[in-house]
């Protein structure tokens, strides 16, 4: 019920970050916003979101209760907000906002999957939620379709903000922590217990930001997702265009294919949780399982560098869908990785600090795409997505080292 209820919560929150992305053709054209005002509106949204540490810190501070109930109220009444938008810079403004309460998301994800799951069961309760996160993007290009044929694109920020506050009021009434949940039975409490490791468990300690920046398994995670987030962020947020401009998508083509590489995502985020559960079972330590389970994802995004080279839309489509399974079997991986190697306490804190660095690389990413894709095109940048894992797993394993 618990894993349930926090799924809805990321559907929610990445349909919210991918209505802007499926609409942009649409609000682009109506508002004169050129593609290089676009990468600073995807910018603003990446420089919220990198403030995740502060948001990781909040709810190890406070709690998930609260601290994400506060956090998922604020993002839905800012979506709402986007209806009054006119011109790149007040678009910028709301995505500033709307990212910042939106980084709480993973930090509270990675808190909810170590307290309530024991260590063995946390890759695939990892993956299960990150499918909220694909199928939010999957409901956005059907969802912004039907409200501008409806009334506007105005209407598919409405719904997804009044969605998104009803869930907030669900979250309020029925979470809690497994010490004080009362529906928790003493069997499943124990279970839950029983597969904790000891050398992870909570002190009494605040979490230390600047004793996390200290460790070198922070940035073993935090690297290799500086260097594999920027695929997400060309799926969210690029893709939409490239399609248009470049394979010729109407928005009616738009509803029908865009959704496959999240669809496909899905499938990866099962599938990086299910490599790592088969080598745990063949021996390899729950570290080197996820490390493994990774690397092969690095090798399949390799596909992602020949999307600008094919010359039908439809390989192109698929090749899309490869990057998407193919990032999310290795980013459900190493987001996971927060939960085995650090305290109860500061998990969230230091998924927070990860969480940083990979929306630094989309925003490097998308700053760079923006100002240069009008000349280049937009092939260079498929090229380099498909090389950028490779670099983040040769860092998992080399920076990595299992706790004691």
């Amino acid at each position: 019920m618990i894993l349930a209820l926090f799924v809805g919560a990321m559907i929610l929150n990445y349909l919210a970050r991918s209505v802007l992305g499926v609409a942009a053709p649409v609000i682009l054209a109506e508002q004169s916003i050129s593609t290089q005002q676009y990468s600073w509106i995807t910018g603003a949204f990446q420089i919220g979101v990198m403030l995740q540490p502060l948001a990781g810190y909040l709810l190890d501070g406070t709690g998930l209760r609260i601290g994400f109930w506060l956090c998922a109220t604020i993002w839905s009444l800012v979506t709402m907000a986007h209806v009054f938008a006119g011109g790149w810079v007040s678009f910028a403004a709301l995505r500033g906002l709307l990212g910042l309460a939106e980084g709480s998301a993973q930090p509270a994800g990675q808190k909810l999957v170590a307290e309530w799951f024991p260590a063995r069961e946390r890759g695939a309760a990892g993956g299960i939620y990150n499918i909220g996160a694909s199928f939010g993007a999957v409901l956005a290009p059907p969802l912004v379709a039907w409200a501008v044929a409806v009334q506007s694109w105005r209407l598919a920020f409405v719904v997804t903000g009044l969605l998104g506050l009803v869930w907030s009021l669900a979250w309020l009434r029925w979470y809690n922590a497994p010490q004080r949940h009362t529906g928790l039975s003493d069997a499943e409490r124990t279970h839950i217990l029983a597969g904790q490791e000891v050398a992870l468990a909570a002190d009494t300690e605040r979490p230390s930001i600047l004793a996390l920046l200290r460790r070198r398994n922070l940035w073993g995670i935090a690297l290799p997702r500086l260097l594999a987030d920027p695929a997400w962020g060309m799926l969210s947020f690029w893709m939409p265009l490239y399609l248009v401009r470049v394979r010729h998508f109407d928005l009616t083509q738009l509803a029908i294919f865009a959704w496959l590489p999240f669809l496909a995502a899905d499938l990866g985020c099962l599938f990086g949780p299910a490599v790592a559960a088969f080598l745990g079972r063949r021996g390899v330590s729950l570290v080197n399982a996820r490390r493994g389970a990774f690397t092969l994802g690095a090798v399949m995004m390799t596909g992602m560098a020949l999307v600008g080279t094919v010359t039908s839309p439809y390989a192109a489509i698929a090749l899309l869908c490869l990057g998407g399974f193919a990032h999310q079997t290795l980013s459900v991986t190493v987001i996971t990785m927060a939960s085995d190697l650090f305290r109860r306490n500061e998990v969230a804190t230091a998924a927070g600090l990860a969480g940083l660095a990979g929306n630094l690389g989309v925003l490097v990413f998308s700053l760079v795409l923006g100002r240069m894709v009008d000349v280049v095109g937009y092939g260079p940048f498929f090229i380099l997505l498909g090389g950028l894992d490779l670099a983040g797993a040769i860092l998992l394993w080399t920076l990595v080292r299992k706790p004691a």
